[in-house]
């Protein structure tokens, strides 16, 4: 299928501050794809571009083909989330919703209420008396609530409780199994992990990295706790096969592995009576961190504990 969020060449520069440059993806119906980067990479403009709030200096950015704010009729088919969402704090979210309606030409209110209850959303209420996980979930809802074929949501689930991001989560996978497009930023890369189809990673307004996540935990290092029964010498350790980085201390080691576990796990289990073996960090985190790490891409260091 034709993609329906499109970024070609894309740069913007405030100033002679160049924000994005050189942005090129495409989000394709029935697909969702994560957004990641720190603070300051370019995420909320890409985000701005792409809905026509910025213009870019060079390049081309569209959704279903144009852009809303300058063809009304695309407004009832895109749904947003702000990273900052506000609302005039004597309003109601269930004024908001109406109000949404009207504006994009559609309004459902089984939708509304089922989307209520999922979230446990208090939409009687004025925004300015709700804490900040409440304010999300009217956010969350007025994007969802009119069934849009794209969604850009800047960083959805801040403030969210466990519960409620497993609801989100739910909503973005049957968003997309009716077909939208679904673009969205986190700094949640356990909840990215779970969610998309796949990733484009941002360091200082450019793509360093994108692919199916699948073929990039294939990327990832894996670090693995392991605890022996008596103690173990930690240059041998630090010399397993694939073993990018050890720490022992006594007997326990942390062990991170670039590439299979399997000939690092077998090697180690032969250092002596290996006890357990525990993963020690997420391999989605792993690798995005190894994207702004300032160190060398391999280096191999054995720590002991004084």
């Amino acid at each position: 299928m034709a993609p329906v969020i499109e970024c070609e060449a894309l740069t913007k520069c405030f100033r002679s501050l160049r924000a994005v440059d050189g942005l090129t993806f495409a989000v394709e119906p029935g697909s969702v794809v994560g957004f990641l980067g720190p603070n300051g990479a370019g995420k909320s403009t890409t985000i701005r571009l792409l809905l026509g709030f910025l213009r870019p200096s060079s390049g081309t950015s569209q959704l279903l083909g144009g852009r809303p704010l300058t063809e009304k009729s695309l407004l009832g088919r895109v749904g947003y989330l702000p990273g900052d969402f506000q609302m005039e704090p004597r309003m109601t979210g269930r004024e908001l919703f109406r109000w949404f309606g009207r504006l994009r030409g559609r309004f459902d209110e089984r939708r509304v209420d089922s989307l209520v209850e999922r979230l446990d959303a208090q939409p009687d209420k004025p925004f300015g008396t709700l804490s900040k996980g409440n304010r999300q979930k009217i956010g969350i809802i007025q994007a969802f609530q009119h069934r849009p074929d794209v969604l850009l949501l800047d960083e959805p689930s801040t403030g969210l409780d466990p519960l409620v991001q497993q609801q989100f989560l739910r909503l973005l996978r049957e968003a997309a199994e009716d077909g939208a497009a679904v673009l969205f930023s986190s700094h949640v890369l356990p909840e990215v992990e779970r969610a998309v189809d796949r990733l484009i990673i941002i360091r200082a307004g450019r793509i360093v990295d994108q692919a199916a996540v699948e073929d990039l935990l294939l990327r990832a290092r894996q670090r693995l706790d392991l605890r022996y029964r008596g103690p173990v010498p930690a240059d041998v350790v630090g010399a397993l096969p694939g073993v990018v980085h050890a720490a022992v201390h006594g007997c326990e080691a942390t062990i991170t592995v670039d590439g299979p576990v399997g000939p690092a796990l077998r090697a180690a289990a032969d250092l002596g009576d290996l006890q357990r073996i525990r993963t020690a960090g997420d391999e989605l985190e792993e690798l995005f961190l190894s994207y702004y790490a300032d160190r060398p891409a391999h280096s191999v260091v054995a720590e002991v504990a004084p």
